[in-house]
C-alpha cells in the first residue's frame, strides 16, 4: 500500500478505499460506442461511494483544522495566496 499524509486511521482507510474505486474504474473503462462491463446502477454506486468518501475526508480536514481545498503543485510553484495576475494586454516589451 503506498504512503498518505492521512493522520487517523478512518483517513487512511477512505484514501485506500477511494484508491481502489479510481482503479476499479480506470481499468474498466471502454472505448466510446462499446458497451461498459458493469452496470449502471453499479457505476452510480460507485459515483455515490466517491462523493461520500470526499464529503467525508472533508470534514475530517475541517475538524483537524487543515485545509480541504489542498491539490498537488509542481516544486517550484509558490504557496502564496497574494499571488497577483496580471492581465496579458498589460504586459509590455523593454525596446532594445
Amino acid at each position: 500500500m503506498s504512503k498518505h499524509p492521512a493522520s487517523t486511521k478512518e483517513e487512511r482507510i477512505l484514501y485506500a478505499v477511494k484508491k481502489v474505486l479510481t482503479r476499479v474504474i480506470r481499468e474498466t473503462a471502454t472505448p466510446p460506442g462499446l458497451k461498459h462491463p458493469l452496470s449502471e446502477a453499479c457505476i452510480q454506486d460507485m459515483r455515490d461511494c466517491l462523493v461520500l468518501i470526499a464529503s467525508r475526508e472533508q470534514e475530517l480536514a475541517r475538524a483537524a483544522g487543515r485545509s480541504s481545498d489542498e491539490r498537488p503543485r509542481f516544486s517550484d510553484e509558490s504557496r502564496s495566496r497574494d499571488t497577483v495576475v496580471i492581465p496579458i494586454s498589460q504586459i509590455q516589451r523593454k525596446d532594445e
